[in-house]
């Protein structure tokens, strides 16, 4: 079984545009997506992560990810745990994925042999070209909600290559219990 992380980076697009009916802008109108240059899901979009190394928590790999892939630096503590995904393939759990999102990072992104980073809306964010899954439970988290989700997938490997058959979601989970990660 694989451990890995994901790490939305939200901000305040900047503009002054209103965001609502209301006309009152939204604080975290942007997030941080990146298209993978190599890898699993290679071409598609979502946010910095990767797998665990040695015994860090799945923060601090969210951290070093996010700096590896796109040059922001993170604080480990600042992050927000914001779901916790499993993913089956053909019955088997393949992967553990820690979701954080986060509004406080230093630095400006950059490219890398990994990704492109790019700044979208929360509004645009570009589902049809990111694993099927993704739009089930990452508007949510854009949100500010927390998801528990296992997703399974049928078709051997590779994960990427396999179909999205079914998933079970627990929206407004509590991970108040996992703080050691």
């Amino acid at each position: 079984m694989i451990e890995a992380t994901l790490c939305f980076v939200l901000r305040d697009r900047g503009d002054g545009r209103p965001d609502d009916a209301a006309g009152a802008p939204n604080a975290t109108d942007e997030v941080l997506l990146i298209e993978k240059r190599r890898g699993l899901g290679e071409g598609w979009y979502n946010g910095p992560g990767g797998k665990l190394e040695g015994d860090e928590t799945p923060r601090e790999c969210a951290a070093r990810e996010t700096r590896e892939e796109v040059g922001l630096e993170l604080d480990p503590a600042a992050l927000e745990k914001a779901g916790e995904l499993t993913f089956l393939l053909d019955g088997t759990v393949h992967t553990r994925c820690h979701v954080y999102r986060t509004e406080t990072f230093a630095g400006e992104p950059r490219p890398s042999d990994e990704a492109r980073p790019e700044w979208v809306p929360t509004d645009e964010v570009p589902y049809d070209q990111m694993w099927e899954d993704d739009r089930l439970w990452l508007p949510g988290v854009l949100e500010g909600r927390t998801v528990a989700g296992e997703f399974r997938f049928e078709g051997g490997r590779p994960l990427d290559e396999a179909e999205f058959v079914d998933h079970e979601l627990e929206w407004d989970a509590s991970f108040r219990a996992a703080e050691s990660d």
